[in-house]
Parts: C-alpha cells; structure tokens; sequence
C-alpha cells in the first residue's frame, strides 16, 4: 500500500492519562475514594514536558498527535474559566505547529471537572449546556487545528455511567476500569461488562450535536467523534444476537455521527458474539496484558464496519497493544496497518492513523498495562523511545507498508 501523501501518522495521548496532578477531576476523586485503584499521581507530567513529547514524535517522521484539552483545568468552578490554563493548551497547540505537527484536540476523553458529576454528570438535564458553554471557551485558543474529537469513546462512558448507577444501588460490587476488568480477574477483559443500553446514549449525542456547530462555525475545523469499536463477529447462527448487541454498543453512536466531517475509529481486539452475548476472550498465551486476544485484524474489520454505518471518512484516532514486547508492538502494527491498507484498497476512505499510545502511561485505575511507543520512568521521568517509534517513523516517512 502506497498511502497518500497528505495521511496522518501519528499516536495519541489523553490529558488524565499523562498530565498529572488533575485535581479538580471526578477521575481524581475516584482514585481516592475506590478501593483498589492506583492514583494517577504526577502521571507521566507531560503537563510541563508535552514539548519533549511532541519532539519526539516529530523527530520520529511523525506528522500528527492527537491529545486532549482538560475540561476540570479549563473549567475549575461553574461558569469560572481559567486564563492561565487555555493559554497552556494554546501553548501546546502552538508548539506542534510550530514542529510540523498536525493537533487533533479532543475535548473530553473520559474525565469531567468534579463539580460537573456532583451536579449529576452527564444523566443531569443540563449537561449538553454545561459542556456547550466549555466548549464554546475552548474555540478562543483553536486557530490553527484542522481536527476537532468533542467526546472519546461516548460508548465506553455510558457503560460506565451504567456501572456506576448499578454501584450506587448495590447492584455491582466494583469500579471497573474501561481497559480492565476490575473484578476478580484484574488481568483480563470479561464478557461480563454491561451493554449500556440506548437510553445511555442519549446524553452524549445531545451532548455531541450541542457541540458540534459550535466547533465549526468558530474554528472551521473538520468536528467528529470517537467511537470503541470493538470489532464483533457472529458465531455460527448468532447474527440477529450480533445485531442487537452491536447496536446498542456501536450503531446507535456511529448512526448519531451524520452530518459530522468524520468517524474516529478506535479498536484493539475482536470478541465474537453468540447465542448468549459477548464471548470471553479465550485464555491464549498470545493475550495482551489486558488480556484481550492478539487481533491486529481488528483494526481493519472495524474501519469497514465505521466507515459501512456512517459513510463518513475515517481518523484512526486509536490502535494499540498492550505489551511489555516491542518487537511484537511492531508486529502487531505492521499487521494492523496491513488490514487498514486493504480496507482504502477496496474504497474506503481513511485519512490517518494515530496509534495509541505515545507514552506508556497512567490506565484508568492502575499502572500496569504498557501500550507506549516511549517509555517513561515513573520517578526522574525520562523518556526512552522504543524501537517501535522508529518503526512507525520510518514507515510514515516512506509511505509504504
């Protein structure tokens, strides 16, 4: 595969993961008051060193990075915007256009200032406001970026928001992360997450559409989403049950995404669908560290599937692996990116690949599972770049697979 010249290639970070010190967040808060759960801490402090992150990436060959304005920093009481603190994302934005870097932004990947979800988070009748009005101050310091992500992964959030209800009612015993199982089998993803239903989908695209106009009428970006995609298949006669499960996980958001400029797609692994539901991933020596089955063919079978239900281009705004085993990083990238070829073979429309993550960082309750293309040490904070930044640079650089 020949990719176009004007592809994006890149990796993504998101602010909670590798800023540090987020205070003011609900993720925080959570940290806190869950048992069992790791703090985030200093993270990885790209708060002060996203300069040497972003030289990393550029000195690599990379020309995109995708990462994440945060709403508790921006936004620390109701109605209270924080000057200092747009001018630092202005500051981030301006550095990676300064190195030849592309900003894709997202405006809010999983954390919520803590005022926010004491008000009711997003079940609250004013949430779709709420995150109008911070979005609406955010446009001030976007000048320059061509590629807006308003919400990451909505699917994702309302299993959570689901979880959490279900916690507060005695219904479910334990947080669980959004990359890991947390219930007895910290080590692997179960099939046992809930299917949020279409009811919990609803705040996030009201959210989404509220946002959306806004986003272009002041900066002109090109404004969608991102959406998990969890790359289902159907066992044998399990269709109608695929389709059920798929809609209420995926379709219902890729559906909400017409009339958005594109379709972010984020994919890891593939689970089949049977009878029951979602099938486990199968204990196999080759799982990743999460414990999802090692399918670089995910990435692919979701790229058809986004592209199928929305007829819209589509950013890879995340694909990973967790591993402590760089070589098999490359090897699963190199795979994955061979089904993505194949998928703009047969006509779909793919403007760039974002790899997930630039930094081995802070997971959504614990440290463990390493997805980074750099290393970072967690006390002097050092970054070592792994043979597979050079890899992806190199392979950016030359265009070809």
């Amino acid at each position: 595969m020949d990719f176009p010249a004007t592809f994006l290639w890149g990796a993504a970070t998101a602010p909670h993961q590798t800023e540090g010190n987020n205070l003011n967040s609900d993720w925080w808060a959570r940290e806190t008051l869950v048992p069992g759960m790791e703090p985030s801490g200093d993270a990885t402090d790209s708060y002060h060193r996203y300069g040497e992150d972003m030289r990393l990436l550029a000195d690599a060959g990379l020309n995109a990075y995708r990462f994440g304005v945060e709403w508790a920093r921006i936004e620390p009481r109701p109605g209270q915007f924080s000057h200092a603190e747009l001018a630092h994302y202005r500051r981030m934005i301006g550095t990676a256009l300064e190195l030849g870097i592309t900003p894709v932004v997202t405006l809010h990947h999983f954390s919520s200032p803590r005022w926010f979800a004491e008000e009711g988070g997003w079940r609250a009748p004013n949430a779709a406001d709420r995150f109008a009005a911070y979005v609406t101050k955010v446009t001030e310091i976007l000048d320059g970026v061509d590629w807006v992500v308003t919400i990451n992964e909505p699917n994702m959030m309302a299993m959570m928001v689901m979880v959490q209800e279900a916690m507060r009612a005695g219904q479910w015993q334990q947080w669980q992360s959004p990359t890991v199982d947390g219930d007895a089998e910290r080590d692997r993803i179960a099939a046992n997450l809930p299917s949020p239903t279409v009811e919990y989908a609803q705040p996030f695209i009201k959210a989404h559409h509220a946002v959306r106009d806004i986003v272009r009428a002041r900066t002109g970006a090109k404004v969608g989403w991102s959406i998990a995609n969890g790359a289902l298949t159907a066992a044998p006669g399990a269709e109608h049950k695929l389709a059920e499960i798929r809609y209420q996980q995926e379709d219902v958001y890729l559906e909400a995404a017409a009339g958005d400029d594109f379709i972010g797609v984020q994919s890891y692994s593939s689970q089949q669908v049977g009878q029951d539901g979602v099938v486990a991933h199968p204990d196999h020596p080759d799982n990743t560290l999460t414990g999802a089955a090692y399918r670089p063919d995910a990435l692919g079978i979701a790229v058809r599937h986004a592209a199928a239900v929305t007829g819209l281009p589509v950013l890879v705004t995340e694909n990973g692996i967790a591993t402590g085993d760089d070589s098999r990083r490359i090897d699963y990238t190199r795979e994955a990116l061979r089904g993505l070829a194949a998928a703009m073979n047969d006509g779909v429309d793919v403007r760039g690949y974002l790899h997930w993550s630039l930094l081995d960082n802070y997971e959504w309750g614990h440290w463990g599972p390493t997805f980074g293309l750099v290393a970072v040490d967690r006390q002097t904070f050092a970054r070592t770049p792994k043979p597979s930044l050079g890899w992806l640079g190199a392979t950016a650089r030359s265009g070809l697979l």
